[in-house]
């Protein structure tokens, strides 16, 4: 396919869709989130009414399928993790046990955070010769700020990251209320307003600007079922604050549920992602 024009949308410095007017008349369409999930370059031939997909090399689908399918999963497994382990705190007595399924379902998010930056690294391109997706050579890490797409999972996975020093802290016995306000809650809002950052982006990003309502699309179903797990994720971290002058936290009872439903909104997240694949 031979270009003439080119068309540029996004969200502010970030490019999420490119248009193409071909030279016969046709159209062909990049956009960052299929092409990054499901591979996919959109194309429209001049003189047909619809849109046809074209689909990234095998080697380039196969290794998208395997990625999402670790990522997806390890998200499911993570939210079901912390939502037993909020279930745990709010009706059990054992804290500790609460606090090692925590960590158990932090390691999970910690491969989920990672797998999806992985994608973002690895997604196929838009070659500007022949009008295709081309595959890259295989790469554990990039430093691409000036894509979206790599920005909002790289939040992500530092955001797991970052969960980890909390759930790690959160083992510890004896603490001080001034040591489990640093150690304990101070990771745990920083999380979350990473959390809340990579959802903003991608929102942004497949709504190609300002964060608005697609309920035509899959993929804006599961960034919207996430970012609700992170606003939970937020409220939960607030409410359990520790008080120095009791030494009890804010609330106990939305700590823990706060935590249990928006674990559970990443659990459904997951599984969904499970289903945008090529």
């Amino acid at each position: 396919m031979s270009r003439i024009e080119r068309t540029a949308e996004g969200a502010g410095p970030f490019t999420t869709r490119l248009t193409w007017r071909l030279s016969d008349g046709g159209t062909a369409v990049w956009e960052s989130r299929p092409a990054r999930k499901r591979g996919l370059l959109t194309v429209r031939a001049a003189g047909e009414p619809e849109l046809r997909s074209l689909r990234a090399d095998s080697r380039s689908v196969g290794r998208l399928r395997r990625l999402n399918a670790i990522a997806a999963g390890a998200f499911a497994v993570g939210g079901g993790l912390f939502a037993a382990g909020a279930a745990v705190s709010q009706f059990g007595t054992g804290a500790l046990t609460s606090a090692w399924i925590y960590f158990s379902g932090g390691l999970f998010f910690n491969l989920g955070g990672y797998v999806s930056l992985l994608q973002a690294v690895n997604a196929p391109r838009q070659d500007g010769g022949t009008g295709s997706l081309a595959v890259r050579r295989w790469r554990w890490w990039s430093y691409e700020p000036e894509r979206i797409d790599w920005l909002s999972t790289f939040l992500l996975f530092v955001g797991t990251l970052v969960f980890g020093i909390n759930l790690l802290s959160s083992l510890l016995q004896g603490l001080s209320v001034q040591q489990m306000n640093r150690l304990v809650w101070a990771p745990d809002v920083v999380g979350c307003i990473l959390f809340l950052i990579s959802g903003h982006l991608a929102l942004a990003e497949i709504c190609h600007g300002r964060p608005g309502i697609r309920l035509h699309e899959f993929g804006w179903w599961i960034v919207a079922v996430n970012q609700l797990g992170s606003v939970l994720f937020m409220g939960s971290a607030l409410a359990d604050f520790t008080r120095p002058a009791t030494g009890s936290a804010v609330n106990i009872d939305i700590a823990n549920w706060g935590t249990l439903t928006g674990a559970l909104c990443f659990s459904v997240g997951g599984v969904l992602q499970y289903f945008e694949r090529p």
